[in-house]
């Protein structure tokens, strides 16, 4: 193993500009190289988070990178996330535990107390890796952002590490993102850019040299790399609502999930919406539910607020409704919680302190407790008369008090979820069921009889870091980030 004690940063000219995907993938050419690598992002906001081996909360966006660099995540890999429960303000967990809510102004000046432990994290992997791949979060050019900055630059001049900036040319004025964003850094700052990339490029690559000459001359940064646009890539989005999907003109299951204010962990869809034979369908404001087989209540950081927000939109009526009709209901997590008979937040731990009545579908009164639940869970689940072994994670700060006389996951002498008694409404607090094709055909089979070809999501995962992959190996001169190491094996 050849190796490396060089950390390098990628940062962004914008949030999505292909951060997240890019250190993946990064991760993913070094782990080829048998060298010893792990993610990290100082600072992540985010709804999707994942549970740790050591019990921590973490962004969903590293734990995929992990995957890609073949490690398991550790808390350390995300030392902050902040997991926004309003417009303006949010929970914010510290080394993967909850710490305290805070608004936009307040967290603002608590990132000089939140620094020591990014750093305290970042040394830990330090010794640990042979190498880091850090993620920027947004952009380092947020003129307002960037006193006591922990996510960009700030972090980069602390940790003394190398930095190149990727922007998205799928966007349109790429040349003036990466110019405009290097101009409005410090000195210092610009001398710890080694490089720019593209991200997202179509068409004919000599129609693009004219203004790779004009960067580099201009700004005296090289251009490591012009990423194409990689098509049918399944990866799991860091927060924003993926809505391509892949389907066949004869499916055999409609699932609709509505779109929820605070929704979270929407990355438990996935599964369905790639699936072929699933016909998958985000339903937004304004917008009706329409007709399906299966609607899905997603998780919510803010359970009592988006149920009202639910029934603003009337979507509650069209649930009543479709199962008039004979449809079928789940709940998940927060969407659990919803169908019981109540919601209490006795310690306002996700807003204003009080009770919510639920849609009454199940008999389940639920109550937000101070500390959550951060767990990774193995068990069964019993429907249709079968007994399936299944895994996920809970993240959940509700404690249900469930009158059902069987609940429908077992583990280790726990319980979990509750269906009615004319098995038309489901709900659990299990993230990361539908990982499974197992669950997935077991569910369609509840659902409606119908028997769906077996589909992998890992294997999609794998697929799609692979594909970052090899096109950053076959588009960027990796030879300047790490002249020490055999790339071209």
């Amino acid at each position: 193993m050849r190796r490396t004690s060089q950390a390098l940063m990628v940062q962004g000219t914008t949030s999505d500009a292909g951060k997240s995907v890019l250190v993946a993938g990064l991760c993913r050419v070094l782990a080829r190289r048998a060298v010893n690598v792990a993610p990290f992002k100082s600072q992540n906001m985010a709804l999707n988070s994942g549970v740790t081996q050591d019990g921590g909360e973490i962004g969903r966006a590293q734990v995929v990178q992990a995957q890609a660099a073949k490690v398991l995540p550790t808390v350390d890999m995300n030392p902050v996330l902040i997991k926004p429960n309003s417009d303006t303000g949010a929970q914010i967990i510290i080394q993967g535990k909850a710490f305290t809510n805070m608004d936009a102004v307040d967290f603002h000046g608590y990132k000089k107390i939140a620094m020591p432990y990014v750093m305290d994290s970042f040394n830990k992997l330090s010794h640990q890796f042979d190498t880091i791949i850090i993620e920027g979060a947004g952009s380092p050019a947020e003129i307002n952002l960037r006193e006591n900055d922990i996510a960009n630059m700030g972090f980069a001049e602390k940790a003394d590490v190398p930095v190149i900036i990727v922007a998205d040319i799928d966007r349109g004025g790429v040349f003036a993102h990466l110019y405009g964003t290097l101009a409005l850094l410090s000195e210092s700052e610009q001398r710890r850019v080694i490089g720019f990339v593209i991200n997202r490029f179509r068409g004919d690559i000599s129609l693009l040299e004219p203004g790779l000459d004009w960067l580099e001359k201009k700004t005296g940064k090289p251009v490591l790399g012009v990423i194409p646009y990689l098509h049918g890539l399944n990866i799991e989005a860091e927060d924003a609502i993926v809505g391509e999907q892949i389907k066949n003109d004869k499916t055999k299951l409609s699932v609709v999930v509505p779109v929820l204010t605070r929704i979270s962990n929407h990355t438990d869809f996935d599964a369905l919406r790639l699936h072929p034979d699933i016909d998958f369908r985000y339903v937004g404001k304004g917008e009706p539910l329409g007709s399906a087989d299966l609607i899905i209540l997603p998780g919510s950081k803010s359970v009592r607020d988006d149920l009202a927000y639910l029934r603003e939109q009337g979507w509650d009526k069209e649930i009543f409704r479709h199962l008039r009709y004979g449809g079928k209901v789940m709940g998940i997590c927060g969407g659990y919680q919803m169908l019981g008979s109540t919601i209490s937040d006795p310690l306002g731990i996700e807003g204003v302190a009080g009770t919510t009545q639920g849609l009454g579908l199940l008999q389940l009164d639920t109550v937000l407790a101070e500390h959550k639940q951060l767990k990774n869970v193995t068990g069964e689940i019993q429907l249709l008369d079968k007994c399936l072994p299944i895994q996920g994670y809970e993240i959940h700060a509700g404690v249900s008090q469930v009158d059902e006389k069987q609940p429908i996951i077992s583990s280790d002498n726990v319980t979990d979820g509750a269906i009615n008694e004319d098995s038309t409404v489901l709900g659990t607090y299990w993230h990361g069921l539908f990982d499974s094709a197992d669950m997935v055909e077991l569910v369609a089979e509840w659902v409606n009889g119908s028997q769906i070809p077996s589909f992998s999501i890992a294997d999609e995962k794998e697929k799609a870091i692979d594909l970052i992959a090899d096109a950053i190996e076959a588009h960027m001169n990796l030879d300047v980030l790490w002249p020490d190491i055999q790339l071209d094996s």
